[in-house]
């Protein structure tokens, strides 16, 4: 019991969403990812975002990051790919990579062939 509360998050993620290996933070996604969101939690960099952890957990929470709501990732940003531009189940959302890096999404294959519509 004591090793699977080790186990860092990302290994949790993945355990819960499948042995597909697709689940990734928001940050790593690109435009046209698909998803649904597993897991929101703001921890992995305290202080990096200008808000307590706390303030940035409740703020993802309010802007509709929550988990089971389906994500697609529509635009990213020229200077760096940031901030990213998502739709967040019928609200688009930008926000900044760093602040993307505590949402967990498992991403469905990526089909080459299909285009998909914002």
């Amino acid at each position: 019991m004591h090793d699977m509360l080790a186990e860092p998050i990302a290994a949790a993620a993945a355990a819960q969403a499948g042995t597909d290996g697709a689940v990734r933070p928001l940050s790593q996604a690109r435009p046209g990812d698909v998803g649904v969101i597993v897991d929101v939690r703001a921890e992995t960099h305290p202080g990096d975002h200008g808000v307590g952890v706390e303030e940035l957990q409740r703020r993802l929470l309010e802007f509709g990051f929550v988990e089971g709501a389906e994500i697609e990732v529509l635009h990213e940003g020229a200077i760096r790919h940031d901030p990213i531009a998502v739709r967040v189940d019928d609200m688009r959302v930008a926000l900044r990579r760093r602040d993307a890096e505590e949402i967990w999404v498992k991403f469905e294959p990526r089909d080459p062939g299909v285009r998909r519509h914002s």
